[in-house]
Order: structure tokens, then C-alpha cells, then sequence
């Protein structure tokens, strides 16, 4: 599934979303936002916008102060939303196996499903001869292979991704992305990204959402229906296009005085 039209019905909506701090900061105001089944979906947006804010509502980290998020096909089961930090936050004591495996730990499988399952997504990003490895033995993309192959151990509904590759340098950055947008394509699992990178996002996404400063809220959408995304594309007068577009809009959104709405 590649192109913006294949995306399903709405998996999930947020309306009408504020989120406060106990200290006063309001993160987000006025958020709007429907998120389609199957697709990739990208947040772009300044420092302080309330795009991880937005992530962590969605996952039920964290709950609104005001609106609702609302989920028409059913509430998420456990298990079926994962969730990709900025920081891979693996347990240095653990071996790869063990980091990937402890979701399924903590939901009780047996242990016969827990390795052929472990063992299907290590070769799925790549890491199938790291399993005994443990972090300190990794390269930073390496880790953040096995914090991505974790989140998708439990095979979730939803991936939320919040700046996995900032740290990255650019052609560990490239490499994920395209082991990223297989992975998507593979699986069929919807996609939430964030990242401040415009060139990340028109090559990722089918959707992106350019958000204002802090109080965020959703600025402008551009769509982004191209039949492939490999090394033709990113190097295409169609993606310079793209990234033009994406650029002028995410200007234009930066441009929005901080607490100014409709």
C-alpha cells in the first residue's frame, strides 16, 4: 500500500484536544486530527509544538485536559499500539532477545511463542545475527533497530514514532527510513511519526501535518501520492516539488503567532 487513496476507514480522531501543564504550559489547543486506517501519517513541527504531547495521547499516556480522543472501530486492545522514543531506552543488562522479547513477557506468552516471534522480527529490521548482542556491542542505528523491532513484536494495530532518527547521522538516517517505509508496507501497520525534518517527512508519509507553535494545533495538510518510495524517488524533480511544498507550509505554520487560533 502506497498510494493515499488505499488507506482505510478513520482509525482513530482526536477533537477538539487541549492539554495543560500543572506549571501553566499549554501544549496543545484546539488539536484536530483523524488518522486513517493503514496509513503513514507524519507530524511535522517546531520544538515545543506538542507533537510527542500528541503522541502520548494517543497512546494513553497521558489524558487531555479538554476534548476527545475517540476511536470508532473499538478502543485499542493491549498490545496493539507501539510506541518508538526519541532515546531506544534498551536495558544494558539484556541481550537483544531479551529487549525485544519483554513485551511479550509482560503479556504472558509461553516461551515457544515468545522466541519464534522474537526471532521473526529480528530478520524483519535486520538484526536476525545480533540476538545474543547486547546494547554496548551496538552502532546507534543498530540500537534503535532493536527498540523499533520491540515495538513491533506484539504485530500493533498502530506505530507511534516519535523522532527515532534525529541522532542519527544521514545515511544510518536514510538506510532506517527505507527499512521503515518496508516495514509499513509489509505489515500494514498504521504509522504516526514525528520528526522536524521535511525531507524525512515527504518521504515517509502519505500524509503530513504541519503543526504551529506552542499551543499546537494542525496548521495545513500535505498529501503525498507517489506509487513508490526508494532511491528514484528521492532523488525525483517530483520529491524537490514535494519538499518545496512541505517547506512553504511548515514557514507558514511557524509563522502563526504562539496562542493565536481561529
Amino acid at each position: 500500500m502506497t498510494a493515499l487513496q488505499d488507506s482505510g476507514a478513520t482509525l482513530l480522531s482526536l477533537r477538539g484536544i487541549r492539554k495543560a501543564y500543572g506549571n501553566g504550559t499549554v501544549a496543545l489547543e484546539g488539536f484536530d486530527l483523524d488518522l486513517r486506517e493503514g496509513e503513514f501519517l507524519s507530524l511535522l513541527g517546531p520544538s515545543g509544538c506538542g507533537k510527542s504531547t500528541a503522541l502520548r495521547l494517543i497512546a494513553g499516556l497521558a489524558a487531555p485536559t479538554a476534548g476527545q480522543v475517540l476511536w470508532p472501530t473499538g478502543a485499542p486492545a493491549p498490545g496493539s499500539v507501539g510506541f518508538v522514543f526519541q532515546e531506544p531506552t534498551l536495558m544494558p543488562w539484556a541481550d537483544v532477545t531479551a529487549n525485544v522479547a519483554l513485551p511479550l513477557r509482560l503479556a504472558g506468552r509461553t516461551r515457544t511463542e515468545v522466541d519464534s516471534t522474537v526471532g521473526e522480527t529480528l530478520e524483519r529490521v535486520g538484526l536476525g545475527d545480533f540476538a545474543a548482542a547486547y546494547p554496548r556491542e551496538l552502532s546507534g542505528g543498530m540500537k534503535m533497530r532493536v527498540s523499533i523491532a520491540r515495538a513491533l513484536v506484539t504485530r500493533p494495530r498502530l506505530l507511534l514514532m516519535d523522532e527515532p532518527f534525529g541522532a542519527l547521522d544521514e545515511i544510518t538516517r536514510f538506510r532506517l527510513n527505507d527499512d521503515l517505509v518496508a516495514l509499513w508496507r509489509d505489515l500494514g501497520t498504521t504509522v504516526v511519526f514525528v520528526t522536524h525534518s521535511v525531507f524525512e517527512s515527504v518521504y515517509l508519509s502519505q500524509r503530513v501535518l504541519a503543526m504551529t507553535p506552542r499551543p499546537g494545533r494542525v496548521f495545513g495538510a500535505l498529501d503525498i501520492d507517489v506509487p513508490r518510495r526508494d532511491r528514484e524517488f528521492r532523488t525525483s524533480v517530483d520529491y524537490a516539488a514535494l519538499c518545496r511544498r512541505g517547506s512553504r507550509l511548515l514557514e507558514d505554520a511557524m509563522a502563526v503567532p504562539a496562542g493565536d487560533h481561529p
